[in-house]
């Protein structure tokens, strides 16, 4: 097994950081999306992903 070099570890916080970053915007965008399906009634149906997520988040809260 090879030992991990300081780039290595270097590589492994970048990742990691950008990581959770796209965590953060999956769940600000969800989030966002659930609010405006539930101001916008008549916005089900135009997008099929859009339904899929908004109803998702509302089984699973």
């Amino acid at each position: 097994m090879e030992n991990p070099t300081a780039t290595d570890a270097g590589v492994d916080v970048e990742l990691a950081r950008v990581s959770a970053h796209r965590n953060d915007l999956r769940t600000r965008h969800s989030q966002a999306l659930a609010k405006l399906m539930d101001e916008r009634d008549d916005l089900y149906g135009v997008n099929a992903l859009a339904d899929l997520v908004s109803d998702s988040l509302r089984w699973s809260a």
